[in-house]
């Protein structure tokens, strides 16, 4: 999937590796470049590094704008072939080069990102030299942010496999060379992780494969040209969503064995002051409807692999005003663990099942807002925290449902 590269310094070997993915980034590039150059030199001034673009064959000037940006760390462009885009190609050529070049470490930083700063590349990257084989990033995000995130990744792997990873889809995160293998063969690679499943593709092999790992708290709050409202819709919501459903069929045998959750260390904590993000503009009222919008599409397909208690439970939620809307956690867990026994056994269309169940995504992400509206960041993240609770202790409903089924 390599289609060009071009390496005008001849770098043939790197200990540290820091990875911009890129498809049409132009105009934000050079910045991040620039702070990881930065990063680079101010803390690991005694490695051999190297930042690579990894890009989607952009046709708006990126490769030039990376490859024109004065810094004094080598460069190095890779990028797929016309017309292969996806976020997971970049990540599997960065791997790749990584390996070529024999890096002990690679750091994977969004070339959209418009917020980092040279301590992002210190906290990803000095875990990794300390033994740590996999570092997720741990950003202030506001409450609304990374919905996809809030309300189904991270308490589904956090229940399934047992490890607190907060942002596990984050973006920026780094790696050790003895995952690099397992990435480039492992069987789980399909054609949602080659786009947007990529990220919790890594950190749940990262998990699986059993490496220590950390979370890396980076200070500054994640700003990227390509935030929008936060939350995710299609096809984004199908590829993450479909690929941790994948990974669970995949890793059944690891997660069956898994019953609570343990805290994941977090590396940087206390190294300088800490931003408020900025604030996020949600309709609850689009959110609304198109969560009861869903019941006209999808309604008959909800009742083909959704136990009844579930569906009736909907039909309640579907009549609550906008004004006293609430989808209780409970129903949610449940409802997510079912349709993940449904999609392993193919009780529908997979496809068709994961575009169902956005909106009814969209109404749990409502009900979060209505019940953290008047909390701070701080009240919110444990208000979440519970909902993972719940998660964990449903868990037996899953396994029960799972077994069954087989």
């Amino acid at each position: 999937m390599l289609a060009h590269e071009e390496n005008p310094e001849k770098v043939e070997r790197a200990d540290l590796v820091v990875g911009l993915s890129s498809h049409n980034n132009a105009g934000n590039i050079r910045l991040p470049t620039e702070q990881a150059a930065r990063g680079l030199i101010d803390h690991f001034g005694e490695k051999n590094s190297v930042i690579i673009n990894c890009d989607n064959h952009s046709e708006d000037g990126t490769k030039e704008a990376f490859l024109q940006t004065a810094i004094e760390v080598p460069k190095i462009y890779l990028s797929t072939p016309p017309g292969m885009i996806g976020r997971g190609y970049n990540l599997r050529n960065l791997t790749a080069k990584a390996t070529e070049l024999e890096a002990q470490a690679v750091i994977v930083v969004d070339a959209a990102v418009e917020s980092i700063t040279p301590m992002w590349i210190k906290n990803l990257g000095e875990p990794i030299f300390a033994g740590f084989g996999f570092v997720a990033p741990l950003y202030v995000r506001h409450k609304y942010d990374d919905a996809v995130a809030n309300g189904i990744v991270y308490p589904l792997t956090r229940a399934l496999y047992g490890r607190r990873v907060r942002q596990p889809i984050g973006g920026d995160f780094a790696f050790a060379a003895e995952l690099a293998e397992t990435y480039l063969n492992h069987p789980s690679w399909n054609d949602r992780v080659a786009q947007f499943g990529v990220d919790i593709w890594m950190t749940t092999l990262a998990i699986c494969q059993g490496v220590p790992i950390c979370q890396a708290f980076v200070g500054k709050p994640r700003i990227s040209q390509d935030d929008g409202n936060g939350v995710a819709y299609e096809p984004t919501f199908s590829q993450v969503v479909g690929t941790v459903l994948d990974l669970m069929i995949h890793f059944q045998d690891v997660w069956q064995r898994v019953k609570w959750s343990k805290p994941t260390a977090i590396y940087g904590f206390g190294m300088g002051e800490v931003e408020t993000p900025a604030p996020i503009e949600v309709s609850q009222e689009e959110l609304h409807q198109a969560f009861v919008q869903g019941f006209t599409q999808y309604q008959d397909l909800w009742e083909t692999f959704l136990p009844n208690n579930i569906n009736n439970k909907l039909g309640e939620i579907k009549e609550l005003p906008q004004a006293h809307f609430s989808f209780p956690s409970e129903i949610w867990a449940r409802l997510l663990y079912s349709c993940s026994v449904a999609y392993k056994n193919e009780v529908v269309e997979r496809e068709a099942l994961l575009k169902s169940l956005l909106p009814l995504f969209v109404g749990k992400t409502l009900s979060l807002i209505k019940k953290t509206e008047r909390m701070s960041i701080q009240q919110a993240e444990e208000y979440i925290e519970n909902e993972c609770m719940i998660f964990e202790e449903a868990k037996p409903y899953l396994l029960s449902q799972w077994l069954n089924a087989e």
